[in-house]
């Protein structure tokens, strides 16, 4: 038997004892025995794919064999996952249309992806971004920016998972925030680096599922409370909220158009750089599966925050009405991100709480072993087996590599989930997406689409846009004032990409035009057709 299904029995057994034994201080059972169901059924998944991960394409791409309809919902899996059914949910709850302003961006990302890159990515590359990128410029300097980049998205991203895993357990079974953080890094570790690509796609295909199941249910169960009349929903809600009519009316971002512009373009042209999910259009076996991906992740995205709709406004409505479920304040026990959690208690008492739990921590599992599948590859494959070991790497020391790099990610996600534990972790994300709008996208756009790209270029725009999107977001709202405490922020856009991109675009641009008129006319490059 493999030794990821063995060591993941162990961690089972371990942790099932730890979660028994805070069964008299009000813990849901039915959640720990889901919780440990799903744990063991991915951990199947993971020994099932171990024996299919024998080569570097099977371990990054997954042979390229997963179809397109697999693909798409592994991908949907990346786009959905425990900040919409609980973040967005709880965000509609306490703003109503400023959360469904989230809802709409991030439902539109998808479709710039198939638009922009997703069918010439699977042409020209093999495993990642920088695959792509070298086709067109020099390989050594635009694979070590390129890894950089992929790192500071994908270490943003797992420090918010890292930490929203943690809290879920602690505030839902009781078991200590340190033990907490364990688990959840060593079950990644076991994902990704016994099952690689394969397995991350099929415990990914297996959460999408399970989450969009839970959607619908409470959704259904929502709106049979209220006759199946969404506008006695809303009515209710805007009954409920403090704001009452306001709520229905843009709040946080009616006053700037600049902010609002700002917003927009991070939500909804971030996810054509982000690196995780680019990276799912090499496990297809051609550009037309890739484009058949993108529908059927877009049909399951949008279907899902269509759900929300109804989950943010019946949390509002049945939840924040229902002195049960507030503390001493008047505010949700737990916070806003736990609006979805006493939604289902109250619609299906401790089964449908305990189910949605358990599949919120198994959508959590899932995008951080995704994420550290990227980052992992980012160190194995661009830096190691192109840069660092070009004349000495071979395919197994290159997924030995790759393998240890897993777990040193994973071991730094645990320490700085333990670090952040206090923190706001919101602002990650958002930055995230500022670093992907302005460090990958730009370099990608212009290298499909432009044939006057140069490496220097490439490297000016690309280092520009990354360092400017993480010095603005820290001077900005989000760090500067809600983190450090400060009482204005000293750059006002959050998030700041309406200035970073166009800089990293123009000085991209700019430095390759300088660059081309040193260089002789023979020597450039082309852009790269369809």
């Amino acid at each position: 038997m493999s030794r990821s299904f063995l060591l993941g029995l162990a961690l089972a057994g371990a942790v099932t004892p730890a979660l028994a034994a805070d069964s008299g201080s009000g813990m849901n059972p039915v959640a720990v025995t889901m919780f440990v169901a799903i744990v063991l059924v991915t951990l199947g998944i993971t020994w099932w794919a171990a024996r299919r991960a024998s080569s570097a394409d099977q371990f990054y791409a997954a042979g390229g064999q997963i179809s397109g309809f697999q693909n798409g919902i592994a991908l949907a899996g990346d786009m959905i996952s425990a900040g919409a059914l609980l973040g967005l949910a709880g965000l509609i709850c306490a703003s109503g249309f400023d959360g469904l302003i989230f809802a709409v961006g991030y439902a539109t990302g998808l479709p710039f992806v198939v638009f922009l890159v997703a069918e010439r990515l699977r042409k020209l590359g093999r495993y990642t971004v920088a695959d792509v990128l070298a086709t067109r410029l020099s390989e050594t300097p635009i694979r070590i920016f390129t890894a950089v980049a992929t790192l500071v998205i994908v270490m943003f991203y797992l420090i918010a998972q890292m930490v929203g895993a943690g809290q879920l357990i602690r505030l839902l079974f009781g078991l200590d925030y340190l033990y907490a953080q364990i688990l959840v890094g060593a079950l990644m570790i076991c994902y990704v680096m016994f099952g690689g690509m394969v397995a991350t796609t099929w415990v990914q295909i297996v959460k999408a599922v399970l989450l969009l199941g839970a959607g619908v249910a409470i959704a259904l169960l929502v709106l049979a409370s209220f006759g199946f009349d969404y506008n006695a929903l809303v009515a209710r809600a805007i009954a409920v909220h403090p704001k009452h009519e306001a709520i229905m009316m843009p709040q946080v971002y009616a006053g700037s158009v600049w902010q609002s512009l700002s917003l927009g373009m991070t939500l909804m042209l971030g996810t054509a750089g982000l690196p995780h999910v680019l990276m799912r259009f090499f496990t297809v076996p051609d550009a037309r599966a890739a484009r058949v991906s993108v529908f059927w992740a877009v049909m399951c995205q949008s279907g899902f925050f269509a759900l929300i709709f109804v989950i943010g406004f019946g949390a509002l409505a049945i939840v924040a009405g229902d002195p049960t479920y507030l503390d001493a304040k008047g505010a949700i026990r737990g916070g806003g991100n736990m609006a979805t959690v006493h939604l289902s208690h109250a619609l299906g008492g401790n089964t449908l709480m305990g189910l949605v739990s358990a599949v919120a921590f198994a959508t959590i599992l899932a995008v951080v072993a995704g994420l550290t599948l990227t980052g992992a590859s980012a160190v194995s494959h661009d830096l190691y087996a192109r840069i660092l070991g070009r004349r000495t790497a071979t395919e197994r020391s290159e997924i030995r590599v790759s393998r240890l790099a897993t777990v040193g990610l994973g071991l730094l996600s645990v320490v700085l989930g333990i670090a952040f534990q206090s923190q706001n972790v919101a602002y990650m994300i958002s930055l995230a997406y500022a670093v992907s709008c302005s460090s990958t996208l730009p370099l990608l756009i212009l290298a499909l689409y432009w044939g006057g790209l140069t490496t220097r270029g490439a490297i000016a725009g690309g280092v520009t846009g990354l360092v400017g999107a993480v010095l603005l977001t820290v001077l900005g709202p989000p760090v500067w004032v809600k983190v450090l405490g400060n009482p204005a922020p000293i750059f006002p856009l959050d998030p700041p990409t309406v200035v970073t991109m166009p800089v990293a675009f123009l000085t991209a641009a700019l430095v390759s035009i300088l660059d081309r008129r040193r260089a002789p006319a023979a020597s450039m490059p082309q852009a790269i057709s369809a």
